[in-house]
């Protein structure tokens, strides 16, 4: 069974009309050497914002930084442990120095699969540090920048997921984590007075290693095989049969940012092929 990332084509990158998307205003990407991360570095780029990218994947991040270039945008890449406060303090400041910044996209995330009695607790905490913790460190850390841009207006979008919604088995680290992030979103709503907006993004399983690399461990956890975790676990509830592209998600951070998205504050996209409503 072979499902693939697929690749990043300019035709699939949404691009939209905003006065605000230009290379003066700064876009921070977390996540940037894969996946959902690095496709919306690359559709932010595309969309004329100077893109800053952090990971901690040196590699990784150089393909994004190339793609996003080759797609014609304008990316920095920042090799940052979102663990380490000091290296997440010097990637905002470093930001700072190439625009204004006007927009954040938390989108890092790790997995481990485990049940609750068995989760190794540095596991835990290493996974709270990274998807919740540094996304409300870094969403800290740029909200004073957003007041000083010229109009005193910025966005924030994370990365929630279907299990922001609904749990599932042996994710506990996972679940929590997502509903977390709900919870900042809306809190960061509730304090931005409508100029600090916020948004979360919600999906099913979507065709990154992220996803990709855990079929295995679902697989041995639930003693079934690779083809029924795909078919029975992480499609079984979805309408739609096919996992979402990267560049789809990427798109709907796009779109929150923009324009034609301010009255979405402290609100959910929920893409998910009607797996929670249909549930």
């Amino acid at each position: 069974m072979e499902i693939e990332e697929p690749e990043i084509r300019r035709e699939d990158i949404l691009v939209l009309l905003d006065d605000d998307f230009h290379s003066r205003h700064v876009c921070i990407v977390t996540g940037v050497g894969s996946g959902i991360g690095r496709a919306t570095a690359v559709a932010a780029a595309a969309n004329g914002l100077k893109v800053v990218g952090l990971d901690t994947n040196d590699e990784g991040g150089a393909e994004t930084l190339m793609l996003a270039r080759r797609l014609g945008g304008q990316m920095h890449f920042i090799r940052t442990d979102l663990s380490d406060d000091v290296q997440v303090e010097a990637a905002v400041q470093e930001a700072s120095q190439l625009g204004s910044i006007k927009y954040l996209a938390n989108i890092a995330g790790i997995q481990h699969i485990d049940p609750i009695e068995n989760f190794p607790l540095e596991t835990y905490d290493l996974m709270h540090g990274i998807m919740l913790r540094a996304p409300f460190f870094l969403s800290k850390l740029v909200i004073p920048h957003m007041k000083q841009t010229e109009d005193g207006c910025g966005v924030i979008g994370n990365m929630a997921s279907i299990h922001a919604h609904v749990c599932t088995q042996n994710k506990s680290s996972y679940n929590v984590i997502k509903f977390g992030l709900r919870g900042l979103t809306q809190s960061i709503a509730a304090e931005g007075d409508g100029r600090i907006r916020a948004f979360s993004v919600s999906t099913g399983f979507v065709k990154t290693p992220l996803a990709l690399n855990q079929i295995p461990a679902q697989a041995r956890s639930r003693g079934i095989s690779p083809e029924e975790v795909v078919r029975d676990v992480m499609m079984g509830r979805s309408r739609i049969k096919e996992m979402m592209s990267p560049i789809e998600v990427a798109n709907l951070f796009v779109f929150g940012f923009s324009r034609y998205a301010r009255y979405l504050n402290g609100g959910d996209l929920l893409f998910d092929g009607g797996v929670v409503l249909t549930y």
